[in-house]
């Protein structure tokens, strides 16, 4: 018999809710079958079977709450196996506690080692891998059994494996002892787990009982406040803030729009900043960057993570290597994240490991805010309202259109001349559009 447990299918996940069965006891299941769908804390996704044999049972309802990650929600077993004694779920507070999530401002957006597991969880994965030996042949693996040979150290050239054509499964792996870890001295220890704030009932604060409703927490609430809680603990961060005056930027925007109008794409303000924040990033590339206790890690590619309005809370969908991206890819790419977000379908890839973070918040009339930083993110640019504000022309007053941003910065990679070096950049692209393209 093999247990499925709840999947962690995010860094952040700590428990969801078993949505939807779409398999019964007796139904027989092959690799990349999908077999239910999970509620997280940030979307609902399906999870796909990584093995195949026969449901044994059920143990976890459909709609059940708060199931904790690596708990046990069914059994499999392998066809011709006798079916087991109908088993007693196990209540979801007995489960294997899950990882600590690695801080986030609000929406993921960072990875984080995956939740270990007595034995590995069934998760969302591609129903076959291929490894190569070093001999150059290619050895056929399935992800569950690639998983449990990763966890233990395992080489795979030296399994044979018993699937079809010769494809290592988990029986293959399980009887295979574990190598021993070899920890590098040199190598730093991973940080011990944050203690949970401690919190003081209102009651004890001077709030008479029965004077307040309380509305419970969801998954993303519980997430935000965790995780903006690290953060701003733990970031030495500090603000830079600058104006732009954002006239040519507006009328750039209407020709471009007039020339997407025949391809039913229309350009935001906010699709502009992404795309002038991702080549800003390129040319000053060590604000483009993330602290880790072995150094500081210099990105590749401007991967711009937009927070997003979600119920319950925020989540921020990534446009991965925005400065390759013409505007209008942009545009179609963010208002097909920005939708799937607000239905919660955004799969982990799509909101989490972004390098940089825009909090917009000018559609709502605010000049000026500060954001927490997304963490492991070097920073995020806060971006207000643009508005008619009195200006001083060649010594004589105007009136312009001006909008104010301010970057947040952790300050362990990015100081005071780095930041504002990339705000000066900022600058230059959003008062003269053309430089973005040049």
């Amino acid at each position: 018999m093999t247990d499925i447990l709840m999947p962690a299918l995010s860094p952040t996940m700590e428990e969801g809710t078993l949505a939807k069965w779409l398999v019964k006891a007796g139904d027989t299941v092959k690799s990349g079958d999908i077999i239910a769908e999970i509620e997280t804390d940030k979307a609902t996704m399906e999870v796909e079977a990584v093995d195949e044999g026969v449901v044994d049972s059920i143990l976890v309802p459909e709609g059940t709450e708060g199931v904790k990650v690596n708990a046990p929600i069914a059994r499999l077993r392998d066809e011709g196996e006798v079916k087991s004694a109908p088993p007693t779920p196990a209540p979801a507070s007995s489960a294997a506690p899950a990882a600590p999530a690695a801080p986030v401002m609000t929406g993921p957006e960072a990875p984080a080692p995956e939740t270990p597991a007595a034995s590995p969880p069934v998760t969302a994965a591609p129903p076959e891998t291929a490894k190569v030996a070093a001999d150059g042949k290619r050895i056929a693996v399935s992800p569950l059994a690639r998983r449990i040979a990763q966890m233990k150290g395992l080489d795979l050239a030296t399994i044979k494996g018993s699937g079809p054509h010769g494809r290592v499964i988990r029986r293959d792996v399980d009887g295979v002892a574990a190598v021993p870890a070899v920890r590098d001295p040199e190598q730093p220890q991973a940080a011990a787990p944050r203690a949970p704030a401690e919190f003081t009932p209102l009651e004890k604060l001077g709030v008479p009982a029965g004077s307040y409703d309380l509305v419970p927490l969801d998954g993303i609430r519980k997430t935000m406040a965790r995780r903006l809680t690290d953060s701003f603990r733990d970031i030495p961060h500090f603000p830079l803030s600058m104006d732009l005056v954002i006239d040519d930027l507006l009328a750039a925007r209407v020709k471009i729009n007039a020339l997407l109008a025949p391809r039913g794409i229309k350009v935001s303000v906010n699709d502009l900043i992404i795309k002038a924040a991702a080549v800003a990033l390129k040319q000053v590339p060590a604000a483009n960057a993330s602290f880790t206790p072995a150094g500081i890690a210099m990105h590749h590619n401007a991967d711009i993570a937009v927070a997003v309005a979600i119920d319950g809370g925020l989540i921020t969908p990534i446009v991965r290597a925005a400065e390759t991206k013409g505007v209008a890819a942009i545009a179609v790419e963010m208002k097909d994240l920005a939708a799937r977000a607000r239905e919660r379908k955004l799969k982990p890839q799509e909101f989490q490991g972004g390098t940089f973070s825009i909090s917009n918040l000018g559609m709502f009339g605010i000049r000026s805010f500060s954001s927490i930083i997304n963490e492991p993110q070097g920073a995020i640019l806060s971006v207000g309202v643009g508005e008619k504000r009195p200006v001083v022309v060649d010594d004589a007053l105007a009136i312009a259109t001006v909008m104010s941003v301010t970057l947040t910065c952790d300050h362990r990679v990015i100081d005071g001349v780095i930041g504002s070096q990339f705000l000066q950049a900022f600058k230059a692209l959003i008062e003269d559009p053309i430089a973005m393209i040049v």
